[in-house]
């Protein structure tokens, strides 16, 4: 079976970065579950305005389903999947899902975000993230990387653990 995977993690953790390469190593495709997210969402993080679980149910339900679609082709979809309760909707849609959860410091992800263009997420919300924020469960199907590495050097600790699940 082909892997199916989601890269989660706060805003500024790499999980698109980290994703693309990941994608590419496996040999599968890659998304971006931003794409997902419905105007509605896009328009109220562009204006500093969190998400609700009312928000993001459905998106979650997407970033599942896509998932499910790919069972043939796998996928890695980048997606911030922040609590169990969301990545329970994402192993509901889809339950081979295995969860690589990105980890960094605040003041490095805040770095990140003060550099980074053109994306709707503001600096702003990084505190509401990590607020939301719950590690995964060693009952969920995934491990935590440190994104303090290279991203070669993390997608290569990734697809050494993947193979030793």
């Amino acid at each position: 079976m082909k892997p199916l995977i989601v890269v989660a993690g706060v805003s500024g953790s790499g999980k698109s970065t980290i994703g693309i390469k990941l994608a590419a190593r496996l040999g599968v495709p890659f998304i971006d579950g931003d794409e997902l997210h419905p105007d509605s969402n896009v328009q109220k993080m562009a204006i500093g305005i969190p998400l609700d679980d009312e928000d993001r149910w459905p998106w979650l339900w997407r970033v599942g389903s896509s998932l499910r679609e790919a069972e043939g082709t796998g996928l890695v979809i980048a997606c911030s999947a922040l609590t169990r309760s969301y990545r329970q909707i994402i192993l509901d849609a889809e339950f081979r899902t295995r969860f690589v959860m990105l980890e960094g410091s605040p003041q490095l992800l805040a770095s990140r975000l003060k550099k980074r263009k053109g994306h709707f997420m503001p600096p702003t919300l990084l505190g509401s993230q990590f607020e939301t924020l719950e590690e995964l469960a060693s009952t969920e199907p995934g491990f935590t990387v440190r994104v303090t590495d290279s991203p070669t050097e993390i997608v290569d600790e990734i697809i050494e653990r993947l193979q030793a699940m």
